[in-house]
């Protein structure tokens, strides 16, 4: 049974930088994955931050905070991370962790999600 858990969020001043966590449970060790950051504001839909492919470290980056965050992730500890930084106002939003078995690809979707984690910048 795969388990993610988020953590790391919190309340931050705009400007400021934030790093969540992923902790993922019941991967395949054997297999690679397809790793992702999404994020829903209050009234909005659900997007996608960043993706990372486990097999390789190939990242992509999507437009919604692209250029100020980085992705991460060891697969030793199966840990993922996303490092945020000059953090806006309008980047208040639940955060979640997610995976897919396989590559990373346009479109892709993901089995498995985190249940969040709420990333509050205040001004």
């Amino acid at each position: 049974q795969v388990q993610l858990l988020e953590s790391g969020g919190g309340s931050v001043q705009a400007g400021g930088s934030l790093r969540l966590s992923c902790a993922a449970s019941g991967l395949n060790i054997y297999r690679r994955y397809c790793m992702g950051w999404f994020r829903q504001a209050p009234g909005k839909e659900r997007e996608g931050v960043a993706e990372i492919y486990t097999g390789d470290d190939s990242a992509s980056y999507f437009e919604s905070m692209k250029g100020r965050v980085t992705i991460s992730q060891d697969n030793a500890n199966n840990m993922l991370y996303l490092q945020m930084n000059s953090l806006k106002r309008e980047d208040t939003a639940m955060y979640y962790c997610a995976a897919v078995l396989g590559t990373c690809y346009q479109s892709v979707q993901f089995e498995y999600w985190g249940q969040g984690i709420l990333v509050t910048v205040s001004s």
